[in-house]
């Protein structure tokens, strides 16, 4: 657990340049399914490598591969986290039904994040962006430092300037970005600061896998697999931050 905190501090405290962000849902028959937000590293890893110094550097040496079960987390350390304050609380119990996986391989200069959650209706997905934010400013031992920069998933949640919305009758998948604030938006914009220069090679990928084939797709420049079961969206990262609906789709499946 000690080593899952050092990689989390690193993670969000040294140049995240060219990440890779990607939204994977999976969807089966009846409607439930997986969402899993993966990030990837790797660039950042080696960047680290090459540095070679200081402690981010020492941290990022071991290989590890672990997973956190918030609801088993939650339990077990639920009296010490009944001492923190009711905001770092609900942080945490806003973790309570997903389950994060770490892989890093400083042999391969690799390190992958998963966060993801289990659903039983598609039209009740939870909002990712949401999660993260309250994962990635998760203060405390092991947590980020007052100097770490603020999370670029603050800018889509917990300020209640936008919403992210799923729908799904079984035939037609919707994704719609409601900013239901424009000003409180255009300020989280304003305040990304660092973010945006260090997350501006980065880019947001859309991967869902649905139990049928893919009829149509409302964006341009998709990619589908030999199926048409998986279609994969991409934008820039800063630019969906800046405009949410870019990630406004609808996708309609075979008969």
């Amino acid at each position: 657990m000690k080593n899952v905190y050092i990689v989390l501090s690193c993670l969000f405290a040294v140049l995240l340049t060219n990440c890779q962000f990607s939204e994977n849902i999976y969807i089966n028959e009846d409607g439930s399914g997986k969402m899993k937000f993966s990030l990837d590293a790797s660039e950042m890893m080696q960047m680290v490598s090459e540095m070679g110094d200081g402690k981010s550097s020492e941290d990022l040496e071991k290989a590890m591969d672990s997973t956190i079960v918030f609801k088993d987390f939650i339990e077990e350390y639920k009296d010490s986290i009944a001492t923190l304050s009711q905001e770092e609380q609900q942080k945490i119990k806003a973790l309570e039904d997903f389950r994060l996986h770490m892989v890093m391989d400083p042999e391969q200069n690799s390190m992958t994040m998963d966060l993801e959650t289990d659903f039983k209706d598609a039209n009740s997905l939870q909002d990712m962006f949401k999660a993260m934010n309250s994962f990635s400013n998760l203060q405390g031992k092991g947590g980020a430092s007052q100097n770490t920069p603020s999370s670029p998933f603050s800018s889509m949640a917990d300020d209640g300037s936008t919403t992210v919305n799923y729908a799904f009758d079984g035939k037609i998948f919707k994704r719609n970005v409601e900013i239901v604030d424009v000003e409180k938006h255009q300020q989280s914009i304003d305040s990304l600061g660092q973010s945006a220069m260090m997350f501006g090679g980065s880019n947001y990928k859309i991967n869902y896998h649905f139990p049928r084939a893919v009829k149509s797709f409302s964006k341009e420049g998709a990619m589908f697999s030999e199926d048409r079961k998986t279609v994969t969206f991409e934008v820039g990262f800063i630019d969906m931050l800046k405009d949410p609906k870019l990630l406004d789709f609808e996708v309609v499946l075979e008969d």
